[in-house]
């Protein structure tokens, strides 16, 4: 269910209440809202021009624009602090790609869009009845970098936490 606000309402804008993605390394998000500036230096920072405002002037990520290297020029260019990265080795989030009920494939169409883009290979199709491959994507291979998304015909991928969806899976 959308949520609306008045000013989203004049704006003409409906808000689905969905947290927007920050750029890697940020600090959890009440944390990071306290932190960042909005000084846009990681926009500039970003070579993949990925980065854009997001609302109240927060930087956020646009797959659509491409995707994230994890280059860590954002985080370098961070004076504030809201982008940590703790070590060479850390894991910039806990964000995979996720499929939705649009995608072609599982409409019966033959589509390979998002796997062609995957440099991690973390799409796999699986031959299903009636000849059409699914995709499936392999967690521990996804880096949550958002190639697959703009790849999508029919914007049927989008990028979402994984670990919290296994832990309520499990529960």
């Amino acid at each position: 269910m959308a949520t609306l606000s008045r000013r989203n309402f004049l704006k003409l804008r409906i808000s689905t209440g969905a947290a927007e993605l920050r750029p890697p390394w940020a600090l959890a998000e009440p944390a990071f809202r306290s932190a960042c500036t909005r000084c846009g230096d990681c926009l500039g920072a970003c070579p993949e021009g990925i980065l854009v405002k997001g609302t109240g002037g927060f930087p956020r990520i646009d797959f659509s624009r491409g995707a994230c290297t994890f280059c860590a020029g954002c985080v370098e260019s961070c004076a504030a602090g809201a982008l940590r990265r703790e070590c060479e080795t850390s894991e910039p989030w806990n964000y995979r790609a996720r499929i939705g009920g649009s995608c072609l494939a599982l409409n019966r169409t033959v589509c390979r869009s998002c796997g062609e883009a995957c440099d991690a290979r973390a799409i796999r199709f699986e031959l299903r009845p009636g000849g059409v491959a699914i995709p499936n994507i392999l967690n521990d291979a996804c880096t949550g970098c958002g190639a697959c998304v703009p790849a999508c015909p029919v914007r049927a991928i989008h990028i979402a936490p994984w670990r919290a969806e296994q832990l309520e899976m499990s529960a």
